[in-house]
């Protein structure tokens, strides 16, 4: 090994100590947050990790495997449906509401599974879409689940708030870490070779079908998880909110300004929505009209989003998920 190899290695190294250091403040900090800060500033950062966590995994379906859905707020609904019924109707704990409704997701997630990957490009992110739709349509329908009246979830109401807070930070604090472990492995790498050259990917002996279901499961269980503690949040649940196309558009918008195909892009990106969604409340008619315009903004001036943009010029990788090749 050459001096200079060296130096750059000695180099990569403090720089990786640096950011487990920075990395573990901050987690202490946001971790303690319900103890120290206020009530109102609690529950926006709530709201940061569960948006944080659902556009991590529309990241990892859009931005790595190359799998642009629109209907993740069909997993959205399946995960607060679970936690109401489950409840409500049978006054079982709230962990059950989670195992039930994270085995659920993962159950229709694997039955959608088989005809939308049939679908390739713009006929897979409707398929998507339509198929939430259809659920939508679906439970408006099911005298089960009170049609469209929907049920308030009361045992949100023996949760504390530091309670939440503390499942909401773990949730979205995971989905960093299920992210960054997936692309680090060798289906990361499979993800991203799919995304970038199917054709080439399947002739270099990619399973296709395998890798894509894998990866759609992966966010498909994290997205439910993460529907289960916005319901709770909300304490009360209809077909309308729970399968709103709503969600979606908040997980395109927080990758998109934040920078698709990077780590660091679903983080920014979920700060800056939530603190937008509290500054724009008061103008209910128009703020989705404004977000729009914002994003547009920095589409143009960042196309690859902030962090992109960032990581392009000053080569800002938080997350680092380089290979080095081994001499």
């Amino acid at each position: 090994m050459s001096i200079i190899e060296a130096k750059l290695n000695g180099i990569a190294s403090q720089t990786g100590k640096v950011k487990i250091i920075v990395a573990a403040i901050i987690v202490i900090i946001m971790g303690t947050l319900p103890f120290w800060g206020s009530g109102y500033m609690t529950n926006v950062f709530l709201l940061i990790f569960l948006y944080m966590s659902i556009g991590m995994m529309w990241n990892l379906l859009s931005g790595y495997a190359g799998l642009t859905s629109l209907g993740q707020q069909a997993f959205i609904g399946i995960g607060g449906y679970s936690v109401a019924v489950l409840t409500q109707v049978y006054g079982l704990s709230l962990i059950w509401g989670f195992a039930v409704g994270s085995v659920v997701g993962v159950v229709f997630a694997l039955v959608i599974s088989m005809p939308i990957f049939k679908m390739n490009g713009a006929y897979f992110t409707i398929g998507t879409w339509i198929i939430a739709e259809a659920l939508y349509i679906f439970f408006v329908k099911w005298e089960f689940v009170n049609y469209g009246i929907g049920y308030p979830i009361t045992a949100a109401y023996g949760i504390p708030m530091w309670g939440l807070y503390l499942a909401s930070f773990i949730v979205g604090i995971g989905s960093i870490v299920i992210v960054t472990l997936l692309l680090k492995s060798r289906l990361g790498l499979t993800l991203m070779a799919m995304r970038d050259d199917s054709g080439a990917a399947e002739v270099r002996g990619v399973k296709l079908y395998r890798t894509k279901l894998i990866c759609y499961l992966i966010a498909a269980f994290w997205v439910t998880i993460t529907g289960c503690l916005l319901f709770l949040n909300q304490a009360y649940i209809v077909p309308s909110s729970a399968f709103t196309i709503d969600w979606t558009i908040a997980c395109v918008f927080i990758v998109i300004i934040g920078g698709i195909g990077t780590i660091e892009g679903p983080i920014v990106g979920a700060v800056i929505y939530v603190f937008l969604r509290q500054i724009l409340y008061g103008f209910p008619g128009i703020s989705n009209i404004i977000l729009g315009i914002i994003a547009i903004i920095i589409i143009i001036v960042a196309p690859k989003g902030i962090m992109g943009y960032l990581n392009n010029k000053f080569n800002l990788d938080i997350f680092s998920i380089r290979r080095r090749i081994k001499r």
